[in-house]
C-alpha cells in the first residue's frame, strides 16, 4: 500500500507542471467559452445576422480545438503536426463517414447567410408548418402551434420546397358552407358576420376580421366559405369549431334533404 502511494506521489511530483498547465488551459477554455458566448449573443442581437446557435457552437468548437492544440505537446507529448498529417491521410475516409454532418453544417450556414430562414420566421416545409425556433449546426427546429417541435436536417431544407408565411396565412381556418339557391347572398354575409361577432373575437387576430367568400354553385345552392385568422395562441381548428357551432341551424343554410 505504501509503495503504491509512493508511486502515485512520485508521478504527481514528476508531472506537476503538466497537470497545472492542463488545468489552466481547461479552465481558460471554459471561461472563454462562457464569456464569448454571451458577447456573441449580445453582438448578434444588434446586427442583421440571426442569433442562431450555429454561430455559438462553432465558436465553442474553435476554442476547444485551440485548447487541445496547446496541451497536446507539453502534456501528452503528441506533436500536433502528426495529427494534422494523420488527418490528411485519412481525410477521404473521414469525409465519407461524416458527409451527412458536413452537408448539414454547410446547409446551416447557407440558410443563415443567405437569409433563407431565420429564427422567428413562420414557414411551411414538407407538410410541417410552424415557427423557426433555432438553427443548429446539424438541424433546424420548428415549433408547431400544438407545441410539437419538428427537427429537420439542414441538408433537407436546402433541397425541400420552403414557403414563408405571414401571421394571418399561417393561422388561416376555413369553414365551408352552402346557402340556399334563392337567398340574398349579401344578407347571408351579414348574418354570418353577426353570428360570429363576440364568438371568435378572443381567439383571432384583431387586425384580420372574418371574411365571407362565395366560390360557386352546387346542386344544393350557393357554395362559399368563411375565412378566419387564428391568433398565435389558438389552433385554427379551435376557431373553425367555434364558427361552425355559431353558424349551425341558420335559416339560409342548405341541406341535402
Amino acid at each position: 500500500m505504501n509503495d503504491a502511494m509512493t508511486a502515485v506521489g512520485l508521478w504527481f511530483a514528476a508531472n506537476a507542471g503538466k497537470l497545472i498547465w492542463l488545468a489552466i488551459v481547461v479552465a481558460a477554455g471554459a471561461v472563454s467559452t462562457r464569456i464569448l458566448s454571451r458577447l456573441m449573443r449580445h453582438a448578434l442581437d444588434k446586427t442583421d445576422i440571426p442569433s442562431a446557435s450555429i454561430f455559438i457552437n462553432l465558436m465553442r468548437v474553435l476554442i476547444w480545438v485551440l485548447a487541445a492544440a496547446m496541451v497536446l505537446q507539453p502534456v501528452f507529448g503528441i506533436n500536433p503536426t502528426t495529427i494534422v498529417t494523420a488527418l490528411g491521410v485519412g481525410g477521404v475516409a473521414l469525409s465519407l463517414g461524416l458527409k451527412d454532418t458536413i452537408a448539414n453544417i454547410i446547409g446551416g450556414f447557407g440558410l443563415m447567410f443567405g437569409k433563407v430562414i431565420q429564427p422567428g420566421d413562420l414557414v411551411s416545409i414538407s407538410g410541417t408548418t410552424g415557427t423557426v425556433k433555432d438553427i443548429t449546426w446539424r438541424q433546424t427546429v420548428i415549433a408547431e402551434r400544438g407545441g410539437n417541435e419538428m427537427v429537420i436536417p439542414n441538408s433537407v431544407l436546402n433541397t425541400a420546397q420552403l414557403e414563408r408565411l405571414t401571421e394571418s396565412s399561417e393561422g388561416l381556418a376555413r369553414v365551408p358552407f352552402t346557402a340556399k339557391a334563392d337567398v340574398d347572398v349579401a344578407e347571408v354575409e351579414r348574418d354570418i358576420l353577426t353570428r360570429l361577432q363576440g364568438v371568435i373575437d378572443d381567439c383571432t387576430l384583431p387586425d384580420n376580421p372574418p371574411l365571407v367568400k362565395f366560390s360557386g354553385f352546387s346542386p344544393y345552392g350557393v357554395s362559399g366559405e368563411v375565412l378566419l385568422f387564428a391568433d398565435a395562441d389558438t389552433l385554427p381548428s379551435t376557431v373553425a369549431d367555434r364558427a361552425s357551432r355559431a353558424l349551425a341551424g341558420a335559416d339560409w343554410m342548405a341541406t341535402a334533404f
